[in-house]
């Protein structure tokens, strides 16, 4: 019997990247697997390649959000495993010079969706479920012109600690994964120009001690973990995984 049979799990965000990664190894585990994406033609294509089940939302968007959880509710009744992934980088940008529009952007995606995802799928969840958020190693670390998205990391890396504490009586647990440079198209996806990329991947690479990238499917393994039962004894943890950048 699989690790994952009779299972159902939903994830935010599962059309490329981490998201996408980690629902493929939930699928092979045995789950029943509900993602999501924003754009329908990638976001179909993609559930009918692994075998999981599309639903259309923003995580930004709180009524997406309601209708992605009634939907669940209708299909499913209740879940097992809801893995919190959709986010976005923005734009680099000193405190000085942040505009708003840029402010709200990542807030409204990475915290105030995260958040609303986790407060409405609370009642679905059966007891003994897992949460599995995904924030960043930047929760932890103050790089210049970047406290926009670090201060939205460090925000969902807070709210996991105390919804685990407020599920523990019903056997819930919340974790918390923090990846660093991973190998995905997130920072293209922000629109940085191919020269930029090479200057960040130059920097990032003198930053890592272990001088490599981790990769999709490495965050994809941990998040399985901390959903199976021989994480039954972790709750309220953040594990970075950075190639010992935050060191």
């Amino acid at each position: 019997m699989k690790k994952f049979e009779n299972k159902v799990a939903v994830v935010t965000g599962g059309t490329s990247g981490i998201g996408l990664a980690t629902a493929k190894e939930l699928i092979a585990q045995g789950a029943k697997v509900m993602i999501t994406g924003r754009r329908k033609d990638a976001l179909e294509k993609t559930a009918l390649e692994i075998g999981a089940i599309p639903f259309v939302a923003d995580q930004s968007n709180i009524d997406e959000i309601e209708a992605l959880k009634d939907e669940t509710r209708r299909r499913f009744g209740s879940i097992d495993i809801l893995f919190i992934n959709a986010g976005i980088t923005g734009t680099l940008s000193a405190i000085e010079m942040a505009t708003v529009q840029n402010f709200d952007q990542v807030m409204n995606i990475n915290f105030r969706g995260a958040y609303f995802t986790l407060s409405k799928f609370i009642p679905l969840l059966n007891d003994a479920a897992s949460v599995v958020i995904l924030s960043s190693n930047t929760a932890v670390m103050h790089n210049p012109n970047s406290s926009v998205y670090q201060a939205s990391k460090a925000a969902l890396s807070s709210v996991a600690k105390t919804a685990a504490a407020e599920l523990a009586s019903r056997k819930i647990r919340v974790n918390t994964v923090s990846p660093g440079p991973i190998k995905t198209d997130i920072l293209a996806k922000a629109g940085f120009d191919e020269e930029t990329l090479k200057n960040i991947d130059e920097q990032l690479m003198n930053a890592i001690p272990l001088k490599k990238k981790g990769k999709a499917e490495e965050v994809a393994k941990i998040v399985s973990y901390f959903c199976g039962d021989e994480a039954g004894f972790i709750t309220g943890a953040e594990l970075i995984m950075d190639g010992g950048m935050s060191l």
